[in-house]
């Protein structure tokens, strides 16, 4: 054995590169050089024509890169299929430049391809809300999950009174919730839409005791409709959330613009009603990606600030047990769309059958979800019981940090 003590080391991001390098005591130009070159990606492409995938193919090679294309480009096969880029940050950059003159789209792909690793790199945010700002970064946030509704399949029922409802809304806020998600409307599998005035009655006379008493706390509504978002943004809301992503209400994208929200759009496939009904992904992450990137657009074009969008997965939405543990194992592939990430996992059934677990026996499974979700590169946790969740959201990040946070 030499004294070289040969060994892999990760390189999780940019700056821990340039960390990384300057620690060998090289150069300062070297360092310069080198950062571009330490971190490795691999970027999927979809709906590639042949001509365009042969094009990548022969121009990556050029710079000493790789793309996997479909073999029957090789033929002319007029057929649009997947390629995956492989290179450095150094290689992206020039094969940017020398996408410039090609037809295709790949002109504009060479710009798309360095804002995506641009992306992926980001990891602190700044969301202005009207009450203020939220920092995102190492810190995980923690959304208390309150259901003002008689069927949630967690605690129907129990906090439908305004006075119950401010009480938990306080409790939540002493046990460290930094968010309360405030929602009239069940979406667990199989439920039926409410009345708009329906869960009008249910959020807002609760809303509006829940901002007077509790100011400096942020207040989300989780709702479907853009009237309920507006009256709730109009009685001490600053977040919209949609579990459609902007699918149900034409409206609501305009009405996150006017009233200034920050706005998560959540993934789903299908409607609550119906989510659950044998759902297939014939490629999970990239059709995930795919719709909130459209919806994210959707959003924009409606004059919402980019700066105030969080992305979540759905986790239970539309999603078997094996889709929702993959989705939650690879989150950190979700960063290609530079914006927060919002995870749900609490309670779910897919922890239920996971564990074999009934609905009241799934804590242990929830912090698990958890802690696997900061770890993977989740900002905002949204759970059911946010004091017991605390510690262990905050030892995942000091996990992550590799330092207490």
């Amino acid at each position: 054995m030499t004294d070289f003590n040969p060994a892999v080391t990760a390189l999780r991001d940019q700056a821990e590169a340039e960390r990384r390098l300057a620690a060998t005591e090289c150069t300062e130009m070297g360092l310069k050089i080198m950062a571009k070159k330490a971190r490795h990606f691999c970027i999927q492409l979809e709906n590639v024509p042949s001509p365009a995938a042969l094009i990548l193919k022969q121009t990556m090679l050029s710079i000493s890169g790789e793309a996997a294309i479909p073999s029957r480009a090789l033929v002319n096969d007029k057929k649009k299929g997947k390629v995956i880029l492989m290179g450095t940050l150094s290689q992206f950059e020039k094969l940017s430049e020398k996408l410039k003159p090609q037809p295709f789209q790949l002109d504009k792909l060479g710009d798309e391809l360095m804002a995506v690793v641009r992306n992926f790199e980001r990891r602190k945010f700044r969301l202005p809300l009207l009450c203020g700002a939220l920092e995102l970064g190492e810190k995980p946030v923690i959304m208390g999950v309150l259901n003002l509704t008689p069927d949630s399949f967690f605690d129907g029922g129990k906090y439908l009174d305004p006075e119950k409802a401010l009480a938990r809304a306080q409790q939540m806020a002493e046990q460290g919730a930094d968010i309360i998600d405030i929602g009239g409307e069940s979406t667990r599998p199989g439920s039926d839409p409410v009345p708009l005035e329906e869960e009008i009655k249910r959020v807002i006379p609760a809303l509006k005791k829940i901002s007077a008493k509790l100011p400096k706390t942020i207040i989300s509504i989780d709702t479907q409709k853009a009237e309920v978002a507006k009256q709730a943004m109009d009685s001490g809301a600053s977040v919209i959330n949609d579990i459609s992503a902007l699918g149900t209400d034409g409206q609501m994208a305009k009405t996150a613009a006017d009233t200034k929200a920050a706005l998560v759009l959540m993934h789903i496939r299908g409607t609550p009603k119906d989510m659950q009904q044998d759902p297939v992904y014939e490629d999970l992450f990239g059709e995930v990606i795919k719709l909130l990137k459209e919806r994210m657009e959707k959003a924009i074009e409606a004059g919402v600030d980019p700066e105030k969008i969080i992305v979540d997965p759905g986790i239970g939405f539309g999603k078997t047990v094996e889709h929702n543990l993959e989705l939650i194992r690879d989150l950190w592939r979700l960063r290609t769309l530079g914006r927060p990430i919002l995870l749900g996992p609490s309670n779910k059934s897919f922890i239920g059958k996971a564990l074999k677990a009934e609905k009241d026996d799934r804590f242990e499974g929830s912090a698990a979800s958890v802690v696997a979700g900061i770890l993977s590169g989740a900002d905002i946790i949204r759970v059911h019981e946010p004091g017991k969740m605390k510690k262990f959201a905050s030892m995942a990040a000091a996990i992550k940090a590799g330092r207490p946070v």
